[in-house]
């Protein structure tokens, strides 16, 4: 049986390295997977809306059209059943545990051999989580963060997808002609999503999102 995995990256030189490394059988009674790419946050939905049956999702935290974690809340919104790994250039043990905080399956540095690749994917794929070896992931320790993913993990899934859509930019019109819903229920998914974090504008929720990866995204800037 041929598993179905997306990979999501802007650099195509990574993907092509990705798909390299897992372009074998990846566990018993497995084919060869079938593999999917996307260069940006807009392609990579655009994939998974039309495969919701994707066996698994490689996401990159720092392409265009995301802004850091927004992107794998999202994606765990949207797509509930799909695991997703995140892999990313900054592999401190922070964004690991946040990461795996708000759904990921498991996380894979850029700087991993292939063979640690490989390895992690198969054991996400058999149902494991995948870490970085030898990896304590300990607890939160700015109290801020950690009442921040407690809120957003007590948001439905459509209000995840709602937050994530505003992470990106999108105004309620454009929110609501992805969902196929009226306006008016953006709205009030809207102020359902801001009570519950506990802000007063989509401004403030935007900024409150974008903090959970901001040591990441300066980072990834030098």
């Amino acid at each position: 049986m041929a598993v179905q995995i997306l990979v999501a990256d802007d650099h195509p030189l990574f993907r092509d390295a990705i798909k390299s490394a897992i372009s074998v059988p990846l566990g018993d009674d497995l084919e060869t997977p079938v593999i999917s790419e996307a260069g940006d946050f807009g392609a990579a939905m655009t994939v998974l809306n039309e495969n919701p049956e994707m066996d698994l999702v490689l996401l990159d935290l720092s392409m265009p059209g995301s802004s850091g974690l927004s992107a794998l809340v999202s994606v765990r919104a949207a797509f509930p059943a799909v695991p997703v790994i995140v892999i990313s250039g900054t592999d401190d043990v922070t964004t690991v545990r946040r990461s795996v905080e708000l759904g990921a399956s498991g996380f894979i540095s850029k700087s991993a051999r292939m063979e640690t690749i490989r390895k992690g994917v198969a054991n996400v794929l058999a149902g494991e989580i995948a870490l970085p070896e030898g990896m304590n992931l300990g607890s939160e320790h700015d109290p801020e963060i950690e009442d921040l993913i407690r809120r957003i993990r007590t948001l439905t899934p459509q209000q995840a997808r709602v937050l994530g859509m505003l992470g990106e930019g999108l105004l309620n019109k454009q929110i609501a002609y992805e969902l196929g819903v009226s306006e008016a229920t953006i709205k009030a998914h809207v102020s359902a999503v801001l009570q519950k974090l506990n802000v007063d504008s989509r401004t403030q929720a935007v900024i409150l999102l974008s903090k959970i990866g901001a040591d990441m995204l300066r980072e990834d800037q030098e």
